[in-house]
């Protein structure tokens, strides 16, 4: 992975930005803003829709980015472009046919993207069974299964924690629900930028992730949909573009990923989180990976020799994401990211990071962690001028 090239596409590290919050959204590179620049410039025509010339070539770049999406996560069922994750987390949450009594298992590491939906269920007589994990945001398997029993519905657990990096065996996650009759869904959003995702070989029912997160544009999501549960989920929404048919007395739903997309979508937004798509192929996940690591595991290292330092999440950089919280003794971490940016024109996270569960009642951080998330346009040189500067800080 020749980096310097890589940075070359990223315009907005010209001014001297130094990156630190991929973890909120990704920089975008030139090859995604051309892709979007070029749909308005050259077509700007809606899809599905039309018979002339712009309209075709719209619609067909459009469904092309889902074919790419599918094959790019190994995915065997439906795609579904979203505007980010948490309303590909919604589409489930509003589509699958609750009863009273049904429960779902999540844990304390969620987002509250894949927490509030399922609180919001309650009001239907659905039970939201919550597991803890220990401070380095590993979790029991064991407790997890001693808490699926036969009236759970779905098991909601994230991939990778937004907060520690920590990476969850979702695979085995994924057995237990099984064998149990739960459906599983994954939030992607913080290991599909990261980590190669094989949906097939995970074998969860709904992988949930942000476009916008992995190189594509703001406005981005997605949801794959495995076959086997494609028809348990109903449309969130209906209108232009969901049916084949209309009649007085009924309608008739398009038989593929169209009928959750209702009205017009975000046409180059999908485009362009093809093309976000296509440059990660071309890099390759495994090195996006590789380079990731020895980010971590650098500044993990040159973290430890501050005085009054607290590090989040595990020490070994395999087991983790490019995702890195601390706190600095008797400074509030709002404090610490101002500085940061004042001084070095580093941008880093603050506060909860809308994981409100995980950092005060688990890490007990009542004010917050700072949070450093790298990604693949990020340096060692970086973190050795992030390192002085929290050192001036102190």
């Amino acid at each position: 992975m020749n980096q310097a090239e890589i940075r070359k596409d990223f315009p907005q590290l010209k001014s001297g930005l130094i990156y630190f919050d991929s973890g909120a959204t990704s920089l975008k590179p030139i090859p995604v803003l051309d892709a979007v620049q070029d749909y308005y410039k050259n077509l700007s025509a809606n899809v599905g829709r039309g018979l002339h010339r712009p309209s075709y070539l719209a619609t067909r770049a459009y469904e092309e980015a889902h074919e790419t999406l599918l094959q790019f996560f190994n995915g065997k069922g439906e795609a579904i472009i979203t505007k980010n994750c948490t309303e590909a987390i919604n589409l489930v949450a509003h589509g699958i046919e609750w009863e009273q009594g049904d429960n779902i298992v999540t844990t304390y590491l969620e987002h509250n993207s894949n927490l509030l939906p399922w609180f919001k269920l309650r009001t239907q007589g659905v039970d939201v069974k919550i597991l803890k994990c220990q401070i380095d945001g590993i979790i029991d398997l064991k407790e997890l299964s001693d808490l699926i029993d036969h009236k759970t519905k779905l098991v909601a657990i994230t991939h990778a924690s937004n907060v520690l990096g920590t990476i969850q065996p979702v695979e085995d996650i994924t057995e237990i629900a099984k064998k149990k009759g739960a459906m599983v869904l994954i939030d992607g959003a913080q290991a599909a930028p990261h980590l190669k995702v094989d949906f097939e070989s995970i074998g969860c029912d709904f992988y949930a992730a942000s476009g916008h997160k992995m190189l594509g544009p703001s406005g981005t999501g997605f949801l794959l949909i495995n076959n086997q549960v494609r028809d348990r989920l109903k449309p969130m929404m209906l209108g232009g573009g969901t049916v084949t048919d209309v009649t007085v007395q009924q309608y008739t739903l398009v038989d593929n990923w169209r009928r959750f997309e209702a009205g017009t979508p975000n046409i180059s937004g999908g485009i362009g989180l093809g093309a976000a798509v296509e440059y990660l192929k071309k890099i390759s996940m495994e090195n996006v990976r590789k380079h990731e690591m020895e980010l971590t595991g650098y500044l993990l290292d040159r973290l430890k020799g501050i005085p009054g330092m607290k590090i989040y999440g595990p020490e070994d950089p395999t087991k983790r994401t490019g995702v890195v919280s601390f706190s600095i003794k008797d400074i509030p971490a709002h404090r610490i990211a101002i500085i940061l940016d004042e001084l070095g024109g580093i941008a880093i996270r603050s506060g909860f990071h809308c994981a409100f569960l995980l950092t005060r009642e688990i890490l007990k951080e009542h004010m917050g962690t700072a949070r450093v998330s790298f990604y693949i346009y990020n340096s060692k040189s970086e973190i050795d001028i992030l390192i002085g500067i929290l050192k001036e800080i102190i």
